[in-house]
């Protein structure tokens, strides 16, 4: 579809949540559509997690996003789906890949929402391509496991908070899950979440370097639990760690089930967003460094420092490979 003024910011360029929402939807489909495809239970694909995604490309007011998607594995209760984003520029006819994205499914019942249904197999052209998604299914069931594991923390108000510090930045958005939010079972899409995350992240980014600001990639998102319609859902957001020219922020969700639930409180989702600034010409800026006050924070930005090394050196690792190839 064309991308609209209401899909961007005030600089024309497309909201990261918006494309992540375009993604989702792509993947849903096909995914429900493969669950579906042989006799059994009518269910529908929820979304479980989304790998690394970047964010090769920024995409503008009048370009023409085309959203592909293709499953490349299948276990026996859940869907791998890859997509790809193109952009095209309908007044010259050029085209650009702007996003590729691993997401994970899980097939609910319509007939029972805790119930998580059998998936079809699908045909691999070679053997090698089940034994690669059958580890990269491993490495995300392992990894959603550790991330589950430290979601008890929390963000909480600072008062007169000094500029460049955590608290300065930070920021939080309430938002009431109505039935436009959700599947026909009733929880919130995965894009609608992963569009609110991007929004709150943006604003942290914002607050802290006060120019314009993209998304340049999206760590894995973790759906740690559904979120039921007529939930208040809070999405906070903190910066973490800053380099020379990108923040990384931590977003949380929390759901509170007010409407027949007597149910605490509780993590949905959490992620960590990369974001950059830019110039009014669309060159990258200088960061402002973040000034970390209490122990907690220290801790958080060198654990940011480390993933921000260990995907730098993935990067410069896959460049080399493509220069030799």
């Amino acid at each position: 579809r064309i991308m609209r003024p209401d899909d961007a910011n005030i600089a024309g360029n497309v909201h990261g949540g918006t494309i992540l929402k375009m993604i989702e939807e792509a993947g849903a489909i096909i995914s429900t559509r493969h669950c579906n495809s042989q006799a059994g239970e009518p269910c529908v694909a929820a979304l479980a997690r989304v790998e690394r995604t970047d964010f090769l490309s920024p995409m503008c007011i009048g370009e023409v996003a085309n959203v592909s998607a293709e499953i490349t594995y299948t276990s026996r209760h859940s869907v791998e789906v890859q997509v790809n984003v193109m952009s095209e520029n309908i007044l010259t006819g050029a085209k650009k890949v702007t996003n590729k994205a691993t997401l994970w499914y899980v097939p609910l019942s319509l007939k029972n929402v805790n119930k998580v249904v059998e998936v079809p197999p699908i045909q691999y052209a070679r053997k090698e391509q089940e034994d690669e998604g059958k580890k990269r299914y491993e490495e995300q069931k392992l990894d959603r496991l550790e991330t589950k594991q430290r979601n008890g923390d929390v963000i909480l108000p600072v008062i007169n908070p000094e500029p460049h510090t955590v608290g300065y930045s930070q920021s939080s958005l309430i938002h009431l899950v109505g039935p436009s939010d959700c599947t026909l079972l009733g929880f919130v899409h995965g894009g609608v979440t992963m569009k609110l995350m991007d929004e709150v992240a943006g604003i942290v980014a914002a607050r802290h370097c006060k120019t314009n600001i993209v998304t340049a990639s999206v760590d894995a998102i973790n759906f740690h639990e559904k979120i039921k319609k007529g939930c208040v859902i809070t999405i906070s957001g903190r910066m973490t760690f800053t380099s020379n020219k990108s923040m990384e922020i931590e977003v949380f969700v929390d759901a509170d089930p007010f409407v027949d639930e007597p149910r605490e409180r509780y993590r949905a989702v959490s992620a960590f967003f990369t974001y950059v600034s830019l110039s009014k010409e669309g060159k990258p800026l200088p960061v402002p460094q973040l000034l970390t006050e209490t122990e907690d924070e220290k801790r958080r930005f060198e654990e940011g420092k480390g993933r921000y090394l260990q995907t730098k050196a993935k990067r410069q690792a896959q460049m080399q490979q493509a220069a030799q190839q």
